[in-house]
């Protein structure tokens, strides 16, 4: 039996009604873009992530606007996750 998934069109496809989807991604930091030390998680072996809290989403992100409070600081990795990429779909499939 094949299951019907849900697929946005292109025109509904926005950031503003996505849900912060990417936003419960682990997010690795790789380089310097001035992300502020009390969102940052380090492990063991000095390797640096996007801190999340106990609600799954990054702890960067505003919860009563769904948008990123550091969004000029944001790591090099949500600076190149783009809105409608086949990345980007696949997240919101799993929340829609």
């Amino acid at each position: 039996m094949i299951i019907p998934t849900k697929n946005p069109s292109s025109s509904d496809i926005s950031c503003s009604n996505c849900k912060a989807c990417c936003c419960r991604l682990e997010v690795m930091i790789i380089s310097d873009t001035g992300v502020p030390e009390e969102f940052i998680q380090r492990d063991q072996y000095g390797g640096e992530t996007m801190m999340r809290l106990h609600d799954g989403w990054c702890s960067a992100l505003d919860r009563d606007t769904l948008m990123c409070s550091i969004y000029e600081n944001r790591p090099w990795i949500c600076r190149e996750f783009e809105m409608g990429s086949d990345e980007c779909l696949d997240e919101r499939v799993k929340f829609l």
